[in-house]
């Protein structure tokens, strides 16, 4: 189903595919006009698995993570690095390319172009005069955040350095400044990824999580429990794979009240403080099944 987009929107967009009428050259022949918008959202699954994205805005330092063999090594920019909630761009620029492939689309390819309108709708967002500012102030982050990694993307396994994008620019609106659309070339790293089909569905209520260590925790639910009755793992180790840079008793209080809300999508949270260990159980049957198994130390009659 097509994306509907105002009449000025839609006219500005044409223009730009035909060369545009202010001297900008034709848009790539693999281009992508992101126009599906029931498209399940989705993520890639290396970096559901390593954190390459921040926790906090604003963050300056040089990060480094290394684990069974795998680097990551996460380098700022002079925006600082890119957060959690900045990857909204690459899940909705996957969920869209994602689609449009199990549709059998040609045209498609790591260079997107989307509406701002949709974006802001499709992952929560308010649609006001600051959320169009912390859109360029993303993107800013995302092309100037620079990865160096051993990890493997569609059957290569290089030591690479790229950005999380490999440029952007924005249309708009002659009239009053507003952002039409949204051009992102996405690296081509990732871009391998979702040749792969190396994604993973996400809940929809992963947009409204707001506190970014929930999201993660979200994200490393999703890659590990999956649609496994359960996963579990210690405190210690989550909280490396999360990426989190608050010390460890900061952290343990954050995943106890996370617990205690119940409110993860997908999965409820079980918390031994005596042991340090946290369970993961689906929501459901299976889950359940599992859970009453571990309260009562063998299968209910």
């Amino acid at each position: 189903m097509a994306l509907p987009v105002p009449v000025l929107e839609r006219e500005t967009v044409d223009s730009l595919r035909r060369g545009g009428s202010h001297g900008q050259s034709p848009l790539q022949l693999n281009l992508f006009v992101a126009d599906i918008i029931d498209a399940a959202p989705k993520d890639d699954l290396a970096s559901m698995e390593h954190p390459l994205f921040a926790l906090g805005v604003g963050d300056m330092r040089v990060r480094t993570y290394e684990r069974n063999g795998v680097m990551v090594k996460i380098m700022p920019g002079p925006y600082g690095c890119a957060t959690i909630h900045d990857k909204d761009v690459w899940i909705y620029c996957i969920s869209q390319l994602m689609e449009a492939i199990n549709r059998g689309r040609e045209r498609v390819g790591r260079v997107v172009q989307f509406t701002t309108h949709d974006f802001f709708r499709t992952t929560a967002r308010r649609r006001d005069g600051e959320s169009y500012q912390r859109m360029i102030d993303t993107l800013r982050r995302l092309a100037g955040t620079r990865i160096e990694t051993n990890i493997e993307t569609n059957g290569r396994r290089e030591r690479a350095g790229f950005g999380l994008l490999d440029s952007w620019r924005v249309v708009q609106r002659e009239q009053d400044g507003r952002m039409v659309a949204i051009e992102v070339t996405l690296p081509d790293w990732l871009w391998r990824s979702v040749e792969a089909r190396r994604v993973l569905t996400l809940n929809p209520a992963y947009f409204k999580l707001r506190k970014p260590t929930h999201r993660r925790i979200y994200e490393l639910a999703r890659k590990h429990c999956g649609a496994q009755p359960k996963w579990r793992v210690s405190l210690s180790v989550l909280h490396e794979k999360s990426g989190s840079t608050s010390p460890m008793r900061n952290f343990r209080v954050d995943v106890k009240r996370l617990a205690n809300s119940n409110d993860l999508p997908d999965y409820q949270i079980m918390l031994d403080v005596a042991a340090d260990v946290v369970t993961f159980y689906a929501r459901g049957p299976k889950g359940m099944q599992a859970r009453i198994v571990d309260l009562l130390g063998r299968p209910p009659k």
